[in-house]
């Protein structure tokens, strides 16, 4: 166990090496937040924390693969046995799936949800007994507009969203008087890595992106707000239309696939 106060602050973010994540814990650390940074990269977990460690010494690099679920879970009981106690796990880690789903393996939506949900779900269940053994403790599962919004071109990606957006509805409903509580944070499109990573198709979308700076701070906002649900930025606007004309959004996903064909030719 490291030598940490008992009233110190500790959060951990996974997908910490890069975008949200490293600016969740960037963010986190300059207000004093102890820091557990979770990611497969090391070399870059290890520069996010040169840039945490100023403000927050304790902050520790825990690098790990989140594919498989328990080894998620097992790391995070190892992350509070090396502090002593977690007051907040912001679930960040996330990859990608942009295919169409005729071209979908089934291999592919077991990763992208194992990753995107699964693993998420198993650190939460592993931390759970002990934050409410304690009587607090903060869970901030970050999913995304694709998970309020079935996305062309992403149904494996969109359905690991929505899923854990049910999960976080749930179990924030199952937590009332424990002293834990549930954030749901859903970005949009944001500047990040998520746009260019191997294996997946150009995205449809091409308008502004939102700095991931922006939604690092909403994520830290939201671990002290008495609100459940983050819109970074705020687009709850647009679920609502698609919530009151699906068909209509169908009709507008149509259009934006017709748009990205033509800037393809």
């Amino acid at each position: 166990m490291s030598s940490v106060d008992r009233g110190e602050r500790i959060a951990i973010v996974t997908g910490a090496s890069s975008g949200i994540g490293a600016s969740t814990a960037r963010l986190l650390a300059e207000a004093g937040t102890t820091v557990a940074l979770v990611a497969r990269r090391e070399a870059r977990l290890n520069e996010v924390l040169k840039e945490c460690a100023p403000c927050a010494p304790n902050s520790a690099v825990f690098a790990a693969d989140l594919s498989v679920p328990s080894d998620a879970a097992e790391l995070a009981v190892g992350i509070w046995e090396h502090f002593g106690h977690v007051d907040v796990l912001v679930n960040n880690a996330g990859i990608p799936m942009r295919k169409p789903v005729t071209r979908l393996e089934m291999s592919d939506v077991e990763h992208v949800m194992t990753v995107n949900f699964f693993s998420p779900v198993a650190m939460t269940l592993a931390l759970l007994p002990r934050m409410i053994e304690r009587g607090s403790g903060v869970i901030v599962n970050v999913s995304s507009l694709g998970g309020r919004l079935g996305i062309m071109t992403e149904a494996a990606y969109s359905s690991s969203k929505f899923a854990l957006a049910g999960w976080s509805e749930a179990v924030s409903a199952d937590l009332a008087d424990t002293g834990v509580r549930v954030r749901l944070v859903l970005p949009g499109a944001i500047d990040t890595e998520i746009w260019d990573q191997p294996g997946n198709d150009a995205p449809l979308y091409s308008g502004p992106l939102v700095p991931a700076d922006e939604v690092g701070a909403g994520i830290v906002a939201s671990i002290d707000s008495d609100e459940f649900e983050h819109y970074l930025p705020d687009m709850k606007a647009v679920v609502e239309m698609k919530t009151a004309d699906i068909d209509g959004f169908f009709a507008g996903m149509r259009a934006m696939a017709e748009q990205a064909s033509q800037r393809s030719t």
